[in-house]
């Protein structure tokens, strides 16, 4: 970079006193091109600092470079970014300024990769409640105490660039239904349009230019909300900008370093309020906050009147120990059912099952795999025929019964046909429910002597219907002249029974 004097002095010797551009060259040991070039040139050169000094940092640097060496090495969405390495400094003793370990951490990892090429992009405009971008992305978080990936729904409204993400074991459709019920109830209402890439959930075909085929139950869904889909052009995700640049953002700020919870519930609900939280943050683009133009967004959203059943269906046979298989797991349906073909409806978080339009299981959905989800009363019937089976049957050894009963079991089944006795007990207690029958068990527990004859009498006496009270009978029914015994009546009775 030339000095202004040199280029003062190229354009002198040139312009005034005449001298060749091969003359001034050889003299200012300059090339030619060099010299031809700020012949014509008036602008000050652009300095550039070829090294920033940063005083603060210096004993901090090797710490920095440490953390940036060993998370190069881990997922990119588990590296901390410009700013968590500024906070964690600042941890360590940092009192400098940001600027400096931005600087640092560019630099480093230009060093480590290989430049990009420069794109240009249009700069998009949305009216309020014209349109909401959707995304996945894959974060690593920690539930139950225990390191999973996880898949989180991020959606975006473009106007107002309001935000809301929930979390999911899985991106599977039935996931896509219950996050967009989510976000709707969230942003109280729904955009004209929703933008998507092209994910299998949503299109099941590509064709044409923007022509596309998309899955028919995700139309239900449209259709229900009364939205627009749009897809992108493939490989086009800055037609989605915002909802791209936010996923990078999210993991920054929610996910870096990893979160830990107690439950998918706990962390869903941990999101929505931050969602609220982010959103008094400056708005990008116009004057105000985040909240302030979601505040003008919000009444102009299309209104829901009823939430979207987001549930995947399939028809199977109920196998012969009364089981469907989904996603892996076993799930119980009643044993009338054995054998029969059943629908099973899918949702997030619950698998319902469903014959002749009636509800006959429903039970939470596990995402384990190879796990046995049973409710025991769906195979009393058979109990009924096979009382052994109480013993070791998969859903009776699990069964968490309240402890007087869980006692009373135990001491029963040492009795001569106390399997019988005891299934007796629980088809009572079908009808009733099992508060009655755990009273009873409390009974006979505190006499001493438990039977199953015992149990079942206190029982019968707890849910036998109450004695009727005395009846007050209007004027008309009421009798004017009661009835006298007459015995002669009877006397008369025995002396012909006698004669003959």
């Amino acid at each position: 970079m030339l000095s202004m004097d040199i280029i003062a002095e190229i354009r002198r010797r040139h312009l005034i006193s005449g001298e060749s551009i091969s003359a001034i060259a050889r003299s200012l040991n300059l090339s030619r091109p060099t010299v031809r070039k700020h012949l014509h040139s008036t602008a000050s050169p652009v300095y550039e600092r070829q090294h920033q000094p940063a005083p603060k940092l210096g004993v901090f640097q090797a710490q920095l470079e440490a953390w940036l060496s060993t998370e190069q090495h881990l997922p990119k969405a588990q590296r901390r970014s410009a700013q968590r390495l500024f906070e964690g400094l600042q941890v360590e003793g940092y009192r400098g300024a940001y600027d400096s370990v931005q600087r640092f951490v560019k630099q480093w990892k230009a060093g480590k990769t290989r430049p990009t090429s420069n794109q240009a992009f249009v700069p998009l405009v949305f009216t309020p409640a014209d349109a909401c971008q959707f995304d996945w992305s894959h974060e690593h978080v920690e539930i139950a105490g225990v390191a999973q990936t996880i898949k989180v729904a991020h959606f975006r409204l473009s106007y107002s660039r309001q935000m809301f993400l929930a979390a999911y074991p899985r991106e599977t459709q039935e996931m896509v239904f219950d996050a967009h019920n989510r976000a709707f109830a969230f942003f109280g209402g729904v955009p004209q349009r929703v933008i998507y890439d092209n994910m299998k959930a949503v299109v099941d075909a590509i064709l044409v230019g923007k022509e596309r085929t998309f899955n028919r139950r995700f139309m239900a869904m449209a259709n229900h909300y009364l939205f627009e889909p749009v897809a992108c052009t493939p490989a086009s995700g800055w037609e989605k900008g915002q909802v791209e640049n936010q996923v990078g953002n999210v993991r920054e700020w929610l996910f870096t370093p990893m979160a830990r919870f107690a439950s998918f519930a706990d962390l869903n609900d941990w999101l929505a309020t931050r969602c609220r939280e982010l959103a008094q943050r400056k708005h990008p683009t116009e004057l105000g906050s985040i909240a302030e133009h979601f505040a003008r967004e919000q009444p102009q959203l299309r209104a829901i009147t009823a939430t979207f059943d987001g549930y995947v269906e399939q028809m199977m046979r109920v196998s012969s120990t009364c089981l469907v298989r989904v996603d892996r797991n076993r799930y119980s349906v009643p044993s009338e059912w054995a054998g029969k073909a059943v629908s099973v409806r899918s949702s997030a978080t619950q698998i319902h099952v469903v014959a002749n339009g009636q509800t006959i299981a429903e039970h939470p959905r596990s995402f384990a795999r190879e796990q046995l989800v049973c409710d025991p009363w769906h195979y009393l019937a058979v109990l009924e025929k096979k009382p052994g089976a109480l013993r070791n049957g998969a859903p009776f050894v699990a069964w968490d019964l309240p402890l007087p009963i869980k006692h009373v079991q135990e001491r029963i089944l040492k009795q001569p046909q106390g399997d019988r006795a005891f299934v007796e007990l629980l088809l009572v207690a079908r009808e009733v429910g099992l508060e009655p029958l755990q009273v009873a068990c409390e009974l006979a527990l505190e006499c001493g002597v438990v039977r199953g004859s015992l149990v079942m009498n206190e029982l019968r006496r707890l849910i036998a219907p109450p004695r009727p009270t005395q009846l007050t009978l209007p004027e008309q029914l009421q009798l004017r002249v009661e009835p006298l015994a007459d015995c002669h009546r009877y006397e008369q009775l025995r002396g012909t029974a006698y004669v003959h």
